[in-house]
């Protein structure tokens, strides 16, 4: 689904250079949960915008379900962003203009869809998270948790190949979190590709793998952490 090879991104100006990623290498397969850890300022914020396509990387290959992104313009880039990614993001970025059925529909609407298809996958996506009788509402009329089900609702909407959460949880506090993360566990187990940027390592260790990035590369901390109790268990004889 995402498969970066020596990836870099070089920040420069007149004075300075910044590497924010340096030869970065990830593979994430179709149907994973991947969740990327690190401290502040090693670059999984710069990682999570080339993934998502809102910004270029200086060298490297980024392959997205198989596709070359590489020279795309940035016409090519909106629309293949449009079509295969969702992003949820920490400050759950709903208009507070528009309640909640025109929020899931903003984006839905650059895909040239009919009236009816959005209004169903609007409906859907929104019953799904379980605010399917909250359509009307506004975003002030709704909790912490119930904001970021919208967003998800809208990611969710538009059938993403990819989803890319940043932070998905950190303006919530630990019961909500719970929530919002056992709802991606479903949407990831129903077939969904999750990328999830998360600072709790509670969090990150329900995740099917953790990616750590330090100085803008990354390292596999462990590849199947739900294995792994079973895997350094020791081994009992019955002789």
């Amino acid at each position: 689904m995402l498969e970066m090879r020596a990836v870099s991104k070089v920040f420069r100006t007149e004075q300075v250079e910044t590497h924010a990623v340096r030869a970065l290498d990830l593979h994430v397969k179709e149907g994973e949960f991947v969740a990327v850890t690190g401290p502040s300022g090693s670059g999984k914020t710069t990682f999570l915008n080339i993934a998502g396509l809102l910004e270029t990387f200086t060298s490297g290959v980024y392959m997205l379900d198989g596709q070359d992104v590489s020279g795309l313009n940035d016409n090519a880039r909106s629309k293949l962003r449009n079509q295969k990614i969702g992003f949820i993001f920490q400050g759950f970025n709903l208009i507070p203009d528009l309640n909640l059925f025109d929020n899931v529909d903003v984006p839905l609407r650059y895909r040239g869809m009919s009236a009816a298809e959005r209004r169903e996958r609007i409906t859907d996506a929104l019953t799904r998270v379980g605010l399917g009788s909250r359509l009307k509402h506004y975003p002030s009329e709704l909790s912490g948790g119930q904001q970021q089900r919208a967003a998800i609702a809208r990611a969710l909407a538009g059938s993403p190949r990819l989803l890319l959460a940043d932070e998905p949880t950190g303006n919530l506090d630990s019961q909500m979190a719970r929530g919002v993360m056992e709802l991606l566990e479903e949407i990831n187990a129903a077939g969904s590709t999750i990328v999830m940027v998360t600072h709790d390592p509670e969090l990150a260790a329900r995740a099917q793998r953790n990616v750590h990035i330090v100085d803008g590369q990354a390292t596999d901390l462990v590849r199947e952490p739900r294995l792994i109790a079973a895997a350094d268990a020791p081994v009992q004889s019955h002789a």
